[in-house]
């Protein structure tokens, strides 16, 4: 696909989508890599269009710079903070007392240790969907565990039980506590699966994402 095609294809799936307002969102695109810039009204739009942009059909990559301007104006620090605190207690998926945020002109810093990747991006999105948020810097780390001599193949057995990846074209290794995978995907959503998958093994802290998505 010619980059005005993924252009094309990226401005359409941003207009067809009702969680975004992309009147004020511009889109270019060169070879293939998308770069975002303009404004939304809110955080979890900004994060929705990034969302929206990797799906589609021939892009390898995106470049989020889009400006969070809220329309009803700034929401104060402490009142952002107390909500961020309210929503993370009430998410069953992160430990309580796990995740320690702060709030500096609306943007929101998570810092703390969990267990597992899956509750790193649970506190995430609990502060993503929050009024007034205007960004988030992931701080969250992951407790040492255990390593299993054959993760890498625990790891490349559940990509091959994944109805939604070709495990054929994904090689697995690991360097102590990180995975590392390797080879082709046919799309960002799928890159973005195996990445996943390899999260979910036991003892696993870092995942060194190399795939390549060729059409």
């Amino acid at each position: 696909m010619s980059d005005l095609d993924v252009r094309e294809g990226v401005r359409s799936a941003l207009d067809w989508s009702p969680k975004v307002d992309a009147t004020q969102i511009a889109v270019s695109v060169k070879g293939g890599a998308v770069s975002l810039t303009g404004n939304v009204p809110s955080y979890l739009q900004k994060w929705d269009a990034e969302r929206i942009a990797k799906q589609v059909y021939g892009v390898t990559g995106v470049a989020n710079d889009l400006t969070v301007n809220y329309i009803g104006g700034d929401t104060r620090d402490p009142d952002l903070l107390q909500r961020v605190l309210q929503s993370l207690n009430w998410n069953l998926e992160v430990p309580i007392g796990s995740v320690k945020p702060t709030v500096t002109n609306g943007w929101v810093t998570l810092s703390g240790t969990v267990k597992w990747n899956f509750q790193r991006e649970a506190a995430e999105s609990s502060v993503r969907y929050l009024s007034g948020v205007k960004g988030v810097t992931d701080q969250i780390t992951l407790q040492s565990q255990p390593t299993p001599k054959d993760v890498d193949k625990r790891i490349t057995d559940a990509l091959s039980r994944n109805a939604q990846l070709d495990a054929r074209r994904i090689s697995v290794s690991t360097d102590g506590s990180t995975a590392v995978l390797d080879g082709t995907v046919s799309s960002w959503a799928e890159r973005d699966e195996a990445e996943t998958a390899a999260w979910s093994a036991p003892g696993v802290n870092n995942v060194e994402n190399n795939l390549h998505v060729t059409y």
